[in-house]
């Protein structure tokens, strides 16, 4: 396994991430699909072994009970202090007018009901899940300080939103010495590479280190176009059937090109993708959701895959722009 800094900070991460969106209770949340803590535990316990030390949850997911089952984890088969592990406030927890969103409340219950489920005292990495409109933004930033000062988490990130809302909150944070933000998570891969425009340059030019969710394209990159999901969460995804749409002719031929060089050099075609996406300037550590064994085996083999300069331009060239997505 490679370790590496997350942008300019000093905090070191696996570049593969494991993504625990996966593991919940079916039975709380959007998430029928998620797997239960004995299903959910051989994952975590095989990241592990392979060196992943980075781990990313949300409060959101299947109504807390994934950092439920991943703070079990943790207790039961881990050293807490070797782990980074990251979590985020934005979504719905609970009714009422304060139960979402990232004001000074909000965060500030959010924090400590996501250190009682992950059963920790802090948190790696505290995350934006999503820019909260009705919340000024100086009000959030000096909240997320105020948790890093109080020594509930150690580092702040940000996921998905337009260029300027995260230049915005980066000049703002530089401006009042509050705490700056470390790492980017946004929706970039071969089929979604409208991140390219402005957010990768701007993590480039202030040392943010950039840790794509759905680098698989929720598993579109992993097989032929024709093919159906091959998981439950495929075949019930609705968010995701909002991402990537099936009629999408380019996309159809980057999933050819993924599939032709993955034939040619013998080797499955997620590794390839994920190897283009590691390959990216920028890009610390794509984070990667495992429910089979194999999900896991293919993302660090990635690591070990230098694509050609040819085989990249053959799988960019087909790319067409996209309407901007995932940001809600």
């Amino acid at each position: 396994m490679e370790y590496v800094n997350l942008g300019k900070s000093g905090l070191k991460v696996s570049r593969i991430c494991l993504g625990c969106m996966s593991y919940g209770d079916p039975n709380r949340g959007p998430h029928p699909w998620s797997l239960d803590d004995a299903q959910s535990r051989p994952f975590i316990a095989r990241a592990l072994e392979l060196g992943i030390n980075f781990f990313d949850t949300a409060n959101v997911y299947s109504a807390g009970s994934s950092e439920e089952i991943l703070g079990r984890a943790i207790k039961d088969i881990a050293q807490r202090e070797e782990l980074v592990i990251a979590t985020k406030v934005h979504g719905r927890m609970r009714p009422g007018a304060n139960g979402a969103g990232l004001s000074r409340k909000a965060i500030f219950a959010e924090i400590d009901a996501s250190l009682q489920r992950l059963g920790t005292d802090y948190v790696d990495l505290y995350q934006t899940h999503r820019w909260d409109y009705d919340t000024p933004i100086e009000e959030t930033l000096e909240a997320l300080h105020d948790v890093v000062k109080a020594g509930k988490a150690r580092y702040i990130g940000a996921s998905s939103m337009y260029a300027w809302q995260f230049c915005k909150a980066l000049y703002l944070s530089e401006q009042n010495y509050w705490t700056m933000f470390v790492s980017m998570q946004n929706h970039y891969n071969l089929l979604y590479r409208e991140e390219e425009r402005e957010m990768i340059g701007l993590c480039l030019a202030e040392g943010v280190g950039v840790i794509p969710w759905s680098p698989l394209a929720r598993g579109r990159l992993a097989r032929p176009w024709e093919d159906e999901p091959s998981t439950s969460r495929g075949e019930t995804d609705e968010f995701g059937k909002t991402l990537y749409k099936r009629t999408e002719e380019d996309d159809h031929k980057v999933v050819d090109r993924v599939g032709a060089i993955a034939e040619a050099r013998g080797l499955p075609r997620a590794q390839i993708a994920l190897a283009w996406l590691l390959q990216k300037p920028g890009v610390t550590a794509p984070i990667v959701g495992a429910t089979k064994p194999h999900h896991l085996e293919d993302a660090v083999a990635a690591l070990s895959i230098a694509l050609t300069p040819e085989e990249i331009q053959s799988l960019e060239e087909p790319y067409t722009p996209h309407p901007v997505l995932g940001f809600a």
